[in-house]
């Protein structure tokens, strides 16, 4: 099968794109013909055909627009069985919703954006998106019932298929081996307990709340680390109004992530908005718990008590009491946490979600056959 998969560049930090990059690989591997329409920065893959996007370097809003244009561009020119989208075009069969709704994540802001030019646009090609693809994937239960809700879409165009994890990179056995040196960079004592938070934009992943949970927590020699691509000054501004400076570890984006999970005792992500986040299943592949927000599609496989706890991002206290009672636990129900971290992220393997991709790209076929 000739598969055409729009996407934006990969790049190590990015969630969103550290997906795509998994599955593109697990496609080629499972005997796929992948072509891969990106714009100017994406490296080649292994076993994949790259074709570049002409999209110039504009601002925000001439970028999206000139991506739908070169992507429809590049679809005309035909031969492919299944167009793949994971970008706002309009020129696919199927669009996999990775980054969950722009309408959702605007409402999900404390100071609601002004509805200027670049949002607008946004929000008219998602609108357009979702009336006239065929298919659309959503990569959690809760973005498909966002998408069903705020766009009245049909609930048979919307499946669930969730995202793979890659569970070599990610494994409770590093921890012995990577530990010792990643904490010895960061700088944490070795007996101190270390609270993982993972991701770039700051503000929608809910680092406040880390940081004030952190200040609440009855453990005064824990520390944060923070991986992620942001503006570090207003968050560092309020560790130290709550005298947390030599508390909180600045590791700015990590292209070894594997490293820090291993680092890492708990990992914390309450983030306002968030379809699912990896970092749900490379900390609980890696054997840690989860603290996470209920507003997360990545709560989904989190199991209080079991393997993290699932709270309310907007209260710092809830995030704290969750935290604290990981660290109360006993060294035996530590362990049976990290193992049941483990367990429950082993049925998120790539092949799975090849398989579900699989028999939605057989239906377009199908589909386009009968109506020829």
């Amino acid at each position: 099968m000739r598969l055409l998969i729009i996407a934006r560049p990969f790049v190590f930090h990015g969630g969103v794109e550290h997906a795509t990059a998994g599955l593109v690989q697990a496609l080629v591997e499972h005997g796929y013909d992948v072509h891969l329409a990106s714009p100017p920065g994406q490296p080649p893959i292994s076993g994949a055909t790259l074709h570049r996007l002409p999209v110039p370097p504009l601002p925000a809003v001439g970028r999206v627009l000139a991506l739908a244009v070169a992507a429809r561009r590049l679809v005309a020119s035909g031969g492919w069985d299944v167009v793949q989208s994971h970008e706002r075009t309009l020129c696919q069969q199927i669009y996999r919703a990775g980054e969950g709704c722009h309408r959702a994540y605007l409402a999900s802001r404390d100071r609601p954006a002004a509805r200027g030019l670049y949002h607008r646009v946004v929000l008219a090609l998602e609108r357009r998106v979702f009336e006239r693809t065929l298919r659309i994937v959503a990569i959690a239960r809760a973005g498909k019932r966002e998408i069903e809700t705020l766009y009245h879409v049909d609930p048979g165009r919307v499946s669930v298929v969730y995202n793979g994890v890659d569970l070599e990179r990610f494994h409770p056995r590093h921890r012995a081996a990577l530990r010792p040196a990643a904490r010895e960079e960061a700088g944490i004592p070795a007996r101190a307990w270390a609270v993982l938070f993972v991701g770039s934009g700051f503000e929608r992943k809910g680092l406040a709340a880390a940081i004030e949970a952190l200040a609440a927590l009855e453990d005064r020699a824990s520390r944060l680390l923070v991986v992620g691509k942001g503006d570090t000054a207003p968050y560092g501004a309020l560790a130290a109004r709550l005298g947390l400076t030599e508390r909180v570890m600045w590791l700015g984006p990590r292209p070894d992530i594997e490293r820090w999970y291993a680092a890492a005792d708990v990992c914390v992500l309450p983030t306002r908005y968030e379809p699912f986040g990896n970092v749900h299943l490379e900390a609980l592949a890696s054997g840690l718990a989860v603290v996470t927000s209920l507003l997360a599609g990545g709560s989904e496989v989190v199991r209080p008590g079991v393997n993290g706890a699932v709270t309310d991002p907007r209260d710092p206290r809830a995030v704290a009491a969750a935290l604290q009672a990981v660290r109360d636990l006993s060294p035996s129900r530590a362990a049976e946490m990290a193992a049941a971290a483990r367990a429950s992220a082993e049925p998120f393997t790539y092949a799975a979600q090849v398989a579900a991709l699989g028999r939605l790209y057989a239906e377009c076929v199908a589909g386009r056959a009968h109506l020829s």
